[in-house]
């Protein structure tokens, strides 16, 4: 009976299997080179000697007589151990370094023995004679296995659910922002239109006309009264929203613009689109004080930020870029997504942003873009990502779904695909743009059936009702 519990597996998984165990058996010295042998290296020294000083040895070896002859043979360096005595040569016992040879004590090798793939507890003692082996009585070394590298639990997060539906718009709604004050968000969409919504009742307090093609990106500024907004018609209007006109235009993209960023701490604009530049703008000259060039396609999205890389930008040639503000170059490029890149988002407090493609979910680290994971099982062109400083991580797709991640451990929590609005056609569901509200409670999302969607967390959930249902195993499979 006890054979049948054995669980059969396919060939491929023991080959896997057996790759990991290997791996992990000699990973631990894999940078150790094998142990000094004193007779080669003497062969090594003489015929490096030979071949490179050739010429020039019999000069040394009649100095050296010299030197003897006239009684100067004292050693160089004695270090004493105190012992009295006027003749260096036998004051107390002396450690001589040679010149010729190693030092005069043989120094045992750090690990003595085979080499094992275990840890050492405890330095060798110096009676360890090489004869006995790691596991010889002369070796006080404890050999004890190394820890697997352990997963961290993800945090529990209380599941999102749909509290409003805000409809308006009469084309697909393709960007959100919300202002810094929370009292109102504002939305562009294929209509041309912006409009700004009261975020606590839902109700559309004002629409501004004035692009002539889809807005494809809108910004509230957090230090003036202005909103930002470009669009498919090439243009990048500033709003003053105290007049609720335009008041500057920024022109030079060559095509249609489809992102836009504020500079949180100096006045200025980055805005990006389909010439596969990234443009950034002094706000007030209306100057295109950098053109960004480098990404061979679409630049979908732009992120800024007060620390270095000030800039990020990814693309639909499947790369994420990192820019030096003041220079206006790249200061890298990180390759290892394999399809298009249309978002970025940056962690509101970590020191870290995710990029989102439809092979994966891909966290970096600031400032050098050093890859951290990847979150992946979101299989569908993921148009747009949020992340809150509670550590959630949401991910839209092109097809209507979301997914809620952990931000730290890549953990699925939620998924689900939003009905579409009445009388729309299954294939309008879609998610172009979704942000947090500033207090990160609200999740607010622009979507392909001309509605905009407001999401809470469920506030009857708990940890018993909702656990977190963790299966680290499954996760790591794509390991090699």
């Amino acid at each position: 009976n006890s054979m049948e519990d054995v669980q059969k597996h396919s060939v491929h998984t023991l080959i896997f299997r057996s790759l990991k165990r290997t791996h992990d058996l000699f990973v631990s010295n894999q940078g150790n080179l094998p142990e000094i042998d004193d007779r080669l290296e003497k062969l090594r020294r003489s015929i490096k000697a030979k071949d490179s000083y050739g010429l020039v040895l019999d000069r040394a070896v009649k100095t050296s007589e010299a030197r003897k002859g006239a009684g100067a043979d004292k050693p160089l360096l004695a270090i004493t151990d105190g012992g009295a005595g006027g003749d260096s040569s036998n004051s107390g016992q002396l450690i001589k370094f040679h010149a010729n040879g190693r030092g005069a004590e043989k120094i045992p090798p750090l690990v003595t023995g085979a080499h094992t793939s275990l840890v050492r507890a405890s330095m060798p003692s110096n009676g360890a004679d090489k004869s006995a082996g790691a596991h010889g009585s002369g070796s006080n070394l404890q050999l004890i296995p190394k820890k697997a590298p352990t997963i961290p639990k993800p945090k529990w997060h209380a599941p999102w659910k749909l509290s409003r539906v805000i409809s308006g718009h009469l084309g697909w709604v393709r960007c959100i922002a919300v202002e810094p004050g929370n009292e109102w968000f504002a939305t562009g969409a294929g209509d041309r239109v912006i409009k700004i919504w009261d975020l606590a009742s839902g109700k559309l307090k004002l629409s501004l006309t004035g692009h002539v093609s889809t807005v494809r990106g809108v910004a509230v500024s957090s230090k003036h009264p202005y909103l930002f907004s470009c669009g498919e018609d090439r243009q990048v209007k500033c709003w003053d929203l105290e007049y609720n006109k335009v008041i500057r235009h920024y022109h030079g993209h060559l095509s249609a613009v489809y992102s836009l960023a504020l500079h949180p701490t100096i006045d200025v604009l980055a805005t990006s689109g389909r010439d596969s530049t990234a443009r950034i703008w002094d706000m007030r000259t209306k100057a295109n004080v950098h053109t960004l060039t480098g990404h061979t396609n679409t630049v979908a999205s732009v992120v800024a930020q007060a620390t270095n890389p000030q800039i990020i930008t990814g693309s639909h040639d499947s790369t994420v870029r990192l820019w030096d503000l003041a220079a206006g170059k790249s200061v890298c490029t990180l390759t290892n997504h394999k399809k298009s890149v249309r978002s970025i988002v940056l962690h509101p407090s970590l020191y870290m942003f995710a990029s989102a493609s439809p092979d994966n979910i891909k966290q970096w680290r600031c400032p050098e873009g050093n890859f951290v994971q990847n979150i992946s099982g979101h299989t569908a062109i993921v148009n747009c990502m949020a992340a809150n400083n509670d550590g959630v991580l949401v991910s839209g797709g092109d097809n209507g779904t979301m997914f809620f991640w952990d931000w730290r451990t890549g953990y699925n929590f939620q998924r689900f695909q939003a009905p579409v609005q009445p009388g729309s056609m299954d294939s309008e569901a879609g998610i172009f743009a979704m942000c947090f509200d500033q207090s990160g409670t609200r999740l607010i999302t622009a979507e392909a059936d001309k509605t905009i969607k407001v999401y809470k967390e469920d506030d009857e959930a708990s940890e018993e009702s909702h656990p977190v249902n963790w299966r680290p195993e499954l996760l790591k499979r794509r390991k090699f």
